[in-house]
């Protein structure tokens, strides 16, 4: 069959050899598995390896824990390989990286770019999965750059198939088990944003990260989507320099842009990145469409809210924003998912529009509701304090503004 009788693709389906045991073998395999209490079981505390790299200890929970797998993903040229060969520099101990889209020369290139020497770091160039096994027996950390190059003869597919992926990770996935030895998966996503494969290899790893931010942007984002031996609400905030991946002590002062005096157009607002609170500039730009149909673009916010937040203040505020174009974009490549920068954004829209500032050092947070309330967001107190201790005296917050109108009345006694 060339066709897939569930989703209709062609030329999908791979050929997985099984194997065939006797039926006496299946007989004695029954026998040895023995279910165990509880309490029987023995409680074993594995101490966890620090990678060197402080948000990357973060994301991982407190460190990369011996034997498992985690499974790097993001966008080409977004640094999946550039953090990764710090890791491998900063760990200090026996490293194997193992890479099947670069060779040894250009690999070399880069580590003398990046400045990694280390001495206990050794390269392999090589896709097939049977002789990466035999390499990775002695070793303390092993990178594998990237899943969809890797591939097994047993299988007919090609390497990047469904078969092939499934097969290969499956097999490092007992070597790590079986030996301790921690695999970082460097993984490629699709055009959709999804992890490139089946979706059964985001559930065989334990722990899976995306590398997120703008490709021409500085702010690189490592979000964790699972994690077996930590929370998944934790965010590590990096920089893109010519020297690599450099961790960010403080957020904060990344996203928020450094300007000379007070500018229309502009507001802070206060957001949760997992467990730590960021303050972000949001930038608005209103002007008067020539278009029957107006624009409403959004870079990092989402375009459905972004309509919403215009139609709010168009019923509440009675601003004709019917006739004008209306850009948004949150400074330094970050992308806000939290309604609690719905305020931020609606502010910013009226500042542009009305053509006036807002107070300086004024910081603004709430979700906005359809009735042009502003609804209590969680954690508030932790975006209060970020804002205090970045300088912000006047925070507008659903405590002391109720409402959308109440707030926007800030930019008028401005």
């Amino acid at each position: 069959m060339g066709k897939c009788t569930e989703c209709g693709a062609w030329n999908s389906l791979v050929e997985t050899t099984v194997s065939t045991q006797s039926e006496k073998f299946k007989v004695q395999s029954s026998k040895l598995a023995q279910p165990q209490k509880l309490s029987q079981i023995k409680s074993v505390k594995k101490a966890r390896i620090s990678s060197g790299i402080s948000e990357l200890d973060r994301v991982l929970g407190g460190g990369i824990v011996p034997g498992s797998v985690i499974l790097v993903a993001g966008e080409p040229g977004i640094g999946k390989s550039t953090i990764l060969l710090q890791v491998a520099e900063a760990i200090k101990s026996k490293v194997l990286y193992i890479s099947g889209e670069e060779s040894l020369q250009q690999i070399k290139i880069r580590a003398e770019r990046l400045g990694v020497k280390g001495k206990d770091l050794f390269f392999l160039t090589e896709t097939d999965v049977e002789a990466i096994l035999g390499a990775i027996e002695d070793q303390k950390l092993v990178i594998v750059d990237s899943i969809q190059t890797l591939y097994t003869e047993e299988l007919s597919g090609t390497a990047g198939s469904v078969g092939q992926v499934r097969e290969c990770a499956s097999r490092l996935l007992k070597v790590a088990k079986s030996k301790d030895i921690p695999i970082f998966l460097i993984g490629h996503i699709t055009k959709e944003g999804a992890i490139a494969g089946p979706k059964v290899l985001e559930h065989m790893v334990d722990t899976v990260v995306y590398l997120e931010g703008e490709r021409f942007g500085a702010a690189r984002l490592l979000r964790v989507a699972k994690n077996r031996f930590g929370a998944t609400d934790e965010v590590g905030v990096f920089q893109m320099t010519d020297r690599g991946m450099v961790a960010v002590d403080n957020p904060s002062k990344l996203f928020l842009a450094k300007q000379a005096g007070r500018v229309p157009g502009s507001a802070v607002t206060a957001t949760i990145e997992g467990t730590r609170p960021l303050l972000v500039e949001v930038q608005a730009l209103v002007v008067p469409t020539q278009l029957a149909i107006p624009r409403r673009i959004g870079q990092g916010v989402d375009y459905s809210r972004l309509q919403m937040i215009v139609a709010v203040l168009t019923k509440t505020l009675r601003l004709p924003l019917g006739g004008y174009d209306i850009y948004v974009n949150v400074t330094g490549g970050l992308k806000i998912e939290e309604p609690a920068a719905d305020l931020g954004i609606a502010l910013a829209i009226v500042s542009s529009f009305k053509n006036l500032p807002l107070l300086p050092k004024t910081v603004c947070f709430g979700e906005l509701g359809l009735l042009g309330e502003v609804r209590e967001v969680g954690q508030s107190e932790k975006r209060k304090k970020e804002a205090r201790r970045l300088g912000f005296t006047n925070i507008i917050s659903p405590q002391n503004y109720p409402s959308v109108n109440q707030a926007a009345r800030v930019i008028h006694n401005s």
